[in-house]
C-alpha cells in the first residue's frame, strides 16, 4: 500500500530498515530504535494549521541531539547498557558522540543536566543561506565554524546541518 507523497519515503525507508534486520545489519534492537525515531521525525510533518504558510526551511529530518550531562562517562555507559548505543567519537572527560542508526547523540559535559540541542537536517544546506533567511524572519543565529544554532519560540537551541553530518 502506498502512503502517497511523503508517506511513499517513509514507506521506502521502513522497507530499508526492515531489509537490514532480515539480512543480519541490525539488531531487532536496532530495529525499534529507528522505527520510533522515524515515527518521531514524521510527526515534524504531519501537516496541520502551521503547515499554511510556506516555511522557512523544509527539514528533512531529525539529525541529533545534544544532551548536557555531569558525568559524561557514566552517561555514555547508561546509554550503552540500556539502548545499545555504540561509541563513535569520544573525546572524554568533555565529550561522546554515540551512533543510533543513521542519527547520533552527542553528549556534553555540563553542570546541569538536560537537553544542549537538538539538530534538523536541511537538504541542500548552506550556511551563509541559512543566516540570511533566519535573519529575514528576525532571528539573530549564532555561527560557529559550519554550523548555526538559533532559539526556538522557548528559547531551546536548534542546530541546522546536512544530512550528511556525523560526528
Amino acid at each position: 500500500m502506498s502512503l502517497g507523497g511523503k508517506g511513499d519515503g517513509m514507506e521506502r525507508e521502513v522497507s530499508r530498515i526492515l531489509a537490514d534486520y532480515e539480512t543480519g545489519r541490525v539488531s531487532r534492537r536496532q530495529v525499534i530504535q529507528r522505527l520510533a525515531l522515524l515515527g518521531a521525525v514524521a510527526g515534524c510533518s504531519s501537516g496541520g494549521a502551521a503547515e499554511a504558510s510556506e516555511s522557512t526551511f523544509e527539514a528533512a529530518g531529525l539529525n541529533h541531539i545534544a544532551l548536557s550531562v555531569p558525568d559524561v562517562a557514566r552517561s555514555r555507559d547508561f546509554y550503552m547498557h540500556h539502548l545499545g548505543l555504540r561509541v563513535s567519537r569520544e573525546s572524554l572527560p568533555w565529550s561522546v558522540f554515540l551512533d543510533c542508526g543513521p542519527h547520533f547523540v552527542a553528549l556534553f559535559r555540563g553542570d546541569r543536566p538536560g537537553l544542549h540541542h537538538y539538530c534538523y537536517s536541511i537538504p541542500d544546506y548552506d550556511q551563509a543561506d541559512a543566516a540570511r533567511r533566519l535573519r529575514a524572519q528576525g532571528i539573530e543565529p549564532r555561527l560557529s565554524g559550519q554550523r548555526i544554532y538559533f532559539p526556538d519560540a522557548d528559547g531551546i537551541e536548534v542546530q541546522l546541518a546536512s544530512g550528511a553530518l556525523r560526528p
